[in-house]
């Protein structure tokens, strides 16, 4: 499926079994991006406490031997999530109670993993804002609004989200939904640089943390779905200025390609004009550093669009989609790469979670890189060559029965690629793993997966037109709406799992698992006192025995979890904190899963042995059905209506129309809101709120049939609200 096997530079085109050599140096691209701010963005502080300082180069490689702090993302370059502190175990984790809570004055989701530098905690909520906070009392010190256009918002696939900040000298730094990296005095939040570091005039987005590596800041970006060509950059942290960029995928073809890899990686794409739409590629999250190798690690997104068909209908394995890169960070340099799903068709993106150690294997001991991407298969690769050691699959995988260890590629399974019929597939674009970060212990061995199982029907979008600024994916989202018949529907939401899993590496095995009601569920925290901590959508917060996954206890937090937790040390006090709220893509997309019951709130909740904070009642959430229009029309427009729907509504508004409380669930809409349908969808009525105007992709007959697919949902809707009041 994959055609003969080529070669990139005489060696092999990509690290499987055998890794790349390391090439040139790439050459260092582009000025400094430095732009003027575009909004206002304001701070607001308290006062009277002074922040931490002094984050080195120094300190971020040694962090793990300060067990007080949280100073990077995963708290330690090698991103393993796991602290020493011991303070509070699995014998007295019972008494856990609320030390103190913040709630934001957003709503939204939040994904946010804190930092904690020398007893000030840094966050981040909806729309990039940063705050910080006493670690110990929970006072606010400061916040700084980047003030993101909330039209942005129609740029952003998955919701408003941010996932931290960084800490670096005396700065803390944010990356923007708007594609700005911003530097701050970390003692008054006031802004110390800001770079715009994407084009404006394109979709892209940032929700990931940054990182700085040796007084560089590293950052990446979205929008992949929309059509954008992915890159990581990295920033001088004292003047913001650009030292490089690294794209992810080839360019134009008819240009000088930036570098000597991205000519090769071109042979890769055949066919088509996949630059026209950007090629995607996006570094949207995951990264890790070794400082003994000097390698920094980046995961890479999926194609632009989804379907290979339409971007390279010739095939090729589309570099370095789906794949995990090693680079030089002081000079972007490529060293090698580990594609994960060759030719990516699933949007099976490699920017999941990967953690660096050391494993005996053989009798070897091994340095690794570790990663359990969306496509369902669990890999352990040499983080100083890229070669495969091993791999399996930790959940059901229909698309591909095994890695073939020789070529180090995955062995797929007939129709797998929906070529010419549709094809039932595990995982599905939310993948066996998705963003939420999974965990390792020392102690036991084992890694902390938030795994999934999730059905999906792929299948090919025969009337695909790129449409720039809109959601440009090349496969039929209609054929994975829930079903009409109920019973087919029940049969498949049995198919839903969520659950930890506890892998072994070494024997690429489970250990145990722990079942929940559903999936997406939030990130992990391993700990030296036999505790995994993780929360989930339906508002458990709950910890863990890490040897053998026994509940020990749990939190209700009255919104839903699916940030990861961290903990930190102050005046000999061991605290356990996690960022609550609900949102995201799944609740936009899959929002029946979990049905909200209250108001939307974003709250950072903080935990000590015997605390004593109570959190203020939830607000029930009071929704009217508004009895909806009548229509009479036929079964043709009502399934166009629902193919139109899925492929330019469903990924804000739900699948089969069914709103996840996070944006308006259309089915609820008034008389008013029926009367100005065309004037919203079409003429972009409410672009300042993020709802983009669809007149130039959508005719009037289409949206004719997208308002008549809503009003029948609204209709069945209304049906069973009158069958339950009987």
């Amino acid at each position: 499926m994959f055609g003969v096997p080529h070669t990139l530079f005489a060696i092999p085109a990509r690290a499987a079994a055998k890794p790349l050599a390391l090439l040139s140096l790439l050459a260092l691209l582009g000025a400094c991006s430095k732009a003027p701010e575009s909004t206002s963005p304001t701070t607001q502080g308290a006062g009277g406490v002074t922040a931490g300082h002094g984050v080195s180069d120094e300190r971020l490689v040694k962090a793990g031997s300060e067990p007080d702090v949280w100073l990077g993302h995963g708290r330690t370059y090698d991103e393993q999530r796991y602290s020493p502190l011991k303070q509070i175990d699995a014998a007295n984790v019972g008494r856990l109670g609320l030390a103190w809570s913040y709630r934001l004055p957003t709503r939204r989701g939040t994904e946010a993993t804190p930092l904690v530098v020398d007893g000030v905690l840094y966050t981040t909520g909806p729309w990039s804002i940063v705050y910080a906070m006493n670690a110990a009392s929970g006072e606010l010190l400061w916040t700084y609004d980047p003030k993101v256009p909330t039209e942005w918002a129609r740029y952003a696939c998955c919701d408003v989200v941010n996932r931290g900040v960084a800490a670096w000298g005396d700065k803390i730094f944010v990356a923007t939904l708007d594609g700005r990296l911003v530097a701050l005095d970390a003692s008054t939040g006031e802004m110390r640089w800001s770079t715009q570091t994407t084009d404006p005039e394109r979709p892209y987005t940032i929700t990931g943390a940054p990182r700085v590596v040796k007084g560089k800041v590293i950052i990446g970006n979205g929008g992949a779905e929309l059509g954008v060509r992915g890159y990581v950059s990295a920033y001088d942290a004292d003047s913001g200025q650009q030292a490089w960029r690294f794209y992810t995928v080839p360019g134009d073809p008819s240009l000088p390609f930036e570098s000597e890899v991205l000519q090769g990686a071109a042979d890769t794409w055949k066919g088509g004009e996949w630059w026209k739409i950007g090629g995607g590629g996006t570094v949207w999250d995951s990264m890790a550093y070794d400082p003994e190798l000097d390698l920094l690690y980046v995961g890479v997104g999926n194609g632009s669009p989804w379907s290979r068909h339409i971007r390279s209908p010739g095939g090729g394995d589309n570099l370095f989609l789906s794949s995990i890169v090693a680079l030089k960070p002081d000079t972007g340099a490529y060293v090698w790469h580990y594609q994960t799903t060759p030719g990516d068709s699933w949007d099976y993106t490699a920017t999941q979670h990967m953690i660096l150690t050391d494993l005996e294997i053989g009798g070897q001991l091994r340095k690794v890189i570790m990663q359990a991407p969306k496509n369902g298969f669990f890999y352990v690769l040499d983080r100083q060559t890229g070669e495969l050691i091993s791999a399996s699959n930790f959940v059901q995988t229909t698309w591909a029965s095994h890695i073939d260890m020789e070529t180090g590629r995955p062995v797929e399974t007939p129709g797998a690629r929906f070529a010419d019929a549709p094809s039932f597939a595990l995982p599905s674009p939310f993948g066996g793993h998705n963003w939420h970060p999974m965990s390792y212990s020392p102690d036991t061995g084992l890694v902390y997966i938030p795994a999934q199982e999730f059905p999906f029907v792929y299948g090919k979008d025969e009337t695909f037109k790129y449409a720039p600024g809109y959601w440009n994916l090349g496969v039929d989202g209609s054929l994975s709406a829930t079903p009409e018949d109920p019973e087919v529907a029940k049969q498949l939401a049995a198919m839903i799992k969520g659950r930890i899993i506890a892998w072994n590496p070494v024997t690429q095995k489970e250990a145990f698992h722990v079942d929940h009601p559903g999936p997406w569920n939030g990130g992990l925290l391993t700990t030296g006192g036999n505790l995994l901590f993780q929360g989930t959508p339906g508002g458990q917060f709950s910890a863990y025995r890490a040897d053998n996954g026994e509940r020990l206890w749990e939190f209700s937090a009255q919104t839903g979890i699916v940030a990861a937790p961290i903990t930190y040390r102050v005046d000999g006090v061991q605290y356990v904190a996690v960022m609550a709220g609900w949102g995201g893509t799944f609740p936009l997309f899959f929002g029946s899963a979990y049905p909200p019951s209250n108001e939307p709130v974003n709250e950072l909740l903080v935990f000590k042995l015997d605390g004593d904070a109570i959190l203020a009642p939830p607000v029930r959430l009071e929704q009217v059905l508004p009895e909806p229009p009548e229509q009479k029309v036929d079964a043709e427009i009502l399934a166009r209506g629902k193919k139109d729907y899925h492929l330019r509504c469903a990924m804000c508004h739900g699948e089969s129309a069914v709103g996840g409380g996070i944006l308006p669930d259309l089915r609820y809409m008034n008389s008013q809101t029926h009367q100005d349908f065309y004037a919203i969808v079409l003429g972009g009525a409410r672009s300042k709120s993020g709802m983009p105007p669809f007149g130039q992709i959508l005719s009037a007959e289409e949206v004719d049939g997208i308002h008549a697919y809503i009003i029948d949902r609204a209709q069945n809707a209304w049906a069973q609200q009158a069958t339950v009041g009987e």
